[in-house]
């Protein structure tokens, strides 16, 4: 970062509370150096004429697939199919354009959009595609179809089911042949082109999720080796149970995100309390125990290790937050709270829980937009749960109002990588009891991600901060500060802001 010039940035807007007025700013070395007038503003190597744009600092998305999200983008996208018709017809149509013997890679088909909510079968995507193995992963990625080249590596695994649609560990195996056929030049490409979306996207840092099930470790170094290249800087999670120091020496920056305590939602199988609403599901699927989570908990702290959790359902979030109960009385409240531990998604939490969560200084990693898709009376979650249980879901603001740590991200591809829409979803969810200031979520949002990683000094605009922000266009204006994001008396949206220019510890890593 040395060789970093000093820049000076004039004639913008500056989202900051060192200087609220602030029209300029010079940064050297990767950090803030000053903040004030144009006018007044020392020299620096670079000039750069903001034109009136607001600077914030930049977004951090806390959980993130980069491989998985460039395939999404160079891929087949199925979020708007409404059918299993034309899901089939999607299939085709992409299929025809890969050469003979690739894998169609798809992703976001979510059934419970649909009048008929039954799957293709695995004979039907062997005909779409004209013989090619095809891989297509649900809205929540926790289940996927797959043509019946992919089949016979999960036979007889749990979650297998001969019509193609497999779930959970069924699920992995297939993926894991599906992500295998990727070249490592493939997959590297795939990466690039998620972490460069995403620094279009004012976004300069994101917490990469992997582990077994989800990606491998091959996966895991190419896309920590990608950060901070001209890209967003890269945080990786590793969630192996058992596996805190494998997560260390893969340069984990904690051994948590993905390992999973449940499954998800979509695939009815989040660990819940009462069962499902829609049809004999049962109350999916728990994969830990209190007492293995405890286990891995106390590995982390022996090594100085952050750790965590993927819990969803109520019963997964109670089993886990109970192994948090059984390290502390091993070592003590205090020496949990200091490792800053984080459970991802957390969405069917209630007030007993969520006080647990602040006693043990939990961080809540969480994806606002999975209300604003699936949450309220009569979306996904009503059909899974029942309204009552949907209304009382990702109480996100009640969280925040309760003093539980936040960090906000998109889960992508599971949600779009739109940071903007994170901070919406979170200020005007479906239950309006659960609100809370746009403020707050951009807080969330950008400093919230830094905190979650251990990163002091950062998500604000002050001297002596990294020097790490985006500037925006704001074509709707400012509402306290920030762009103006709400809906009028009308129900009229504003028009969203525009990114343009990203900056990363003083370097430029987007700039339209």
């Amino acid at each position: 970062m040395t060789d970093t010039p000093s820049v000076r940035y004039v004639n913008g807007r500056f989202y900051s509370a060192a200087d609220p007025k602030a029209t300029a700013m010079v940064t050297r070395g990767g950090t803030i150096a000053w903040l004030g007038d144009s006018g007044d503003a020392p020299a620096a190597d670079v000039t750069v004429d903001l034109d009136g744009a607001l600077v914030t600092p930049a977004f951090v998305d806390a959980h993130l697939h980069a491989t998985d999200t460039g395939l999404a983008f160079d891929g087949l996208d199925l979020s708007a199919v409404r059918s299993p018709g034309e899901l089939l017809e999607k299939v085709a149509a992409f299929a025809a354009t890969r050469p003979a013997g690739g894998v169609v890679h798809g992703h976001g088909w979510d059934e419970s959009t649909w009048s008929d909510q039954t799957p293709p079968t695995a004979e039907q995507l062997d005909r779409a595609a004209d013989g090619r193995k095809v891989y297509l992963s649900q809205a929540s990625v926790h289940s996927a179809l797959a043509s019946s080249s992919l089949l016979p590596v999960a036979a007889g695994v749990h979650g297998y089911h001969e019509s193609g649609w497999v779930r959970e560990a069924a699920h992995h195996a297939v993926r894991a042949v599906a992500l295998g056929s990727l070249t490592p030049e493939q997959r590297a490409a795939a990466q690039r082109t998620a972490l460069a979306r995403a620094a279009s996207m004012g976004i300069a840092v994101v917490h990469e999720c992997g582990g077994p099930g989800t990606s491998s470790e091959a996966d895991f170094a190419s896309v920590l080796a990608l950060s901070g290249q001209g890209l967003p800087r890269v945080f990786g999670y590793w969630g192996e149970l058992g596996g805190a120091e494998r997560a260390r020496d893969l340069g984990a920056h904690g051994a948590a995100g993905d390992l999973y305590a449940d499954g998800a939602l979509g695939s009815r199988t989040a660990s819940v309390r009462s069962p499902y609403h829609d049809g004999d599901h049962g109350c999916g699927e728990a994969f830990l125990t209190a007492e293995q989570a405890a286990d891995h908990l106390l590995d982390c702290i022996r090594i100085g290790f952050q750790g965590g959790f993927h819990a969803i359902g109520d019963a997964a979030i109670e089993t886990v937050l109970e192994g948090f109960a059984i390290a502390a009385k091993s070592v003590g409240v205090d020496k949990v709270r200091e490792g800053h531990h984080r459970i991802e998604h957390v969405e069917l939490i209630d007030k007993a829980m969520i006080a647990r969560m602040v006693e043990f200084g939990v961080i809540a990693s969480v994806q606002p937009v999975f209300d604003a898709l699936w949450g309220g009376p009569d979306r996904m979650y009503a059909q899974r749960l029942g309204t009552d249980r949907a209304l009382a879901s990702n109480p996100i603001g009640a969280m925040h109002a309760t003093g539980v740590a936040l960090a906000f991200g998109s889960d992508s591809p599971v949600t779009a990588l739109d940071p903007w829409a994170v901070v919406l979803a979170a200020a005007a969810p479906r239950n309006p009891r659960f609100r809370m200031s746009v403020r707050s979520a951009f807080a969330a949002s950008s400093a919230g991600g830094w905190r979650a990683a251990g990163v002091q000094n950062a998500g604000v605009l002050k001297p002596g901060a990294t020097a790490t922000f985006a500037a925006w266009d704001t074509p709707a204006g400012l509402a306290d500060g920030l762009p103006a994001l709400l809906p009028d008396v009308d129900g009229a949206e504003p028009a969203r802001p525009v990114c343009r220019r990203t900056v990363l510890h003083g370097d430029t890593i987007f700039e339209r």
